[in-house]
């Protein structure tokens, strides 16, 4: 293999169709194919193997397989399994590996919630006021709700999709959604609500997509369900933007989000309601039209730059 030959590393389970995308963006850009590899190999538990080559590269070894690559693109790994993929991430940064993917601390700070709300506070990245309430008693939760103005959004501290996130109204809303994520067993936490509103009430809020620095992609969304996310596998509508066509400072509000985080590539939520607040970054935005020109395109790119 030539040292600008790929190894794209995804979660083979996966069927976001991410990695069809970057495998267009390769062909496109080295003429060659890029080398599959499932992720899973490389997780806490797996046979996987990476080694140093000696010349620069890297050898990846997996499920029978022995392959060498000057860089290692890494997508679609799924929030819950991150922690075990970091281990990974480790080793090909040890090894100087070209790779945007090979940072477990800001892959954790963007994937865990309450620690993305402590960061954000720590560097001044304006979000909408919140509680982490795992394990909060009763008295503590209802508390914070009502601190928080009675109007919040639930939400795991690890999840996707929009899942498992709750609008908050009423104290037996607040009851329902604690206890949902008690028997979940997962950690959680609630933000005032942002009044996101367009004129005619539907939920609106913006998904921008930073890479190192750069704004290269920017959505609307829009909700016709007030008391639901604004994601687009929960009814939400996606209107692809120019970047100037974005609300004064919200640009520079998604780079100073990533920047906080220490993501190279982010998918950064955000409203220009409230003053301009972020709600999260997403450490593999989803892909969707003209992906490939505005993200895979130049996410491949910069790992062929060295």
């Amino acid at each position: 293999m030539s040292r600008r030959d790929l190894v794209l590393l995804t979660d083979h389970s996966s069927t976001e169709g991410s990695r069809d995308v970057l495998a267009t963006a390769v062909r496109t850009l080295t003429g060659g194919e890029p080398v599959h590899l499932d992720a899973r190999h490389f997780m806490a538990g797996g046979s996987g193997r990476i080694e140093a080559d000696g010349e620069g590269r890297v050898r990846l070894t997996a499920d029978g397989r022995s392959v060498t690559a000057g860089a290692v693109v890494v997508y679609e790994i799924p929030p819950h399994r991150r922690r075990a993929f970091a281990d990974c991430q480790r080793r090909l940064r040890a090894l100087g590996v070209r790779s945007l993917g090979a940072d477990p601390e800001a892959w954790r700070a963007a994937t865990e919630k309450d620690l993305t709300v402590a960061r954000f506070a720590r560097d001044g990245v304006a979000q909408m006021p919140s509680a982490v309430l795992s394990g909060a008693s009763p008295e503590t939760a209802a508390a914070a709700f009502e601190r928080l103005g009675g109007d919040v959004w639930a939400r795991p501290c690890v999840g996707m999709g929009g899942e498992d996130v709750f609008h908050v109204t009423t104290p037996g809303q607040l009851e329902v959604a604690a206890r949902r994520y008690a028997e979940a067993g997962v950690d959680w936490l609630i933000a005032r609500d942002a009044g996101n509103f367009l004129p005619d009430g539907r939920r609106h809020q913006y998904r921008v997509v930073v890479l190192r620095g750069e704004v290269v992609r920017a959505v609307e969304h829009v909700q016709a369900d007030p008391d639901a996310p604004c994601n687009e596998c929960r009814g939400a509508v996606s209107t692809l933007l120019d970047v100037a066509e974005l609300p004064d400072g919200l640009a520079e509000l998604a780079i100073s989000a990533a920047g906080s985080l220490g993501l190279e590539l982010a998918g950064v939520d955000l409203a220009a309601e409230s003053g301009g607040v972020v709600f999260e970054a997403n450490v593999h935005p989803a892909f969707g039209p003209y992906a490939l020109e505005q993200i895979a395109l130049p996410y491949v790119a910069a790992h062929l730059a060295g």
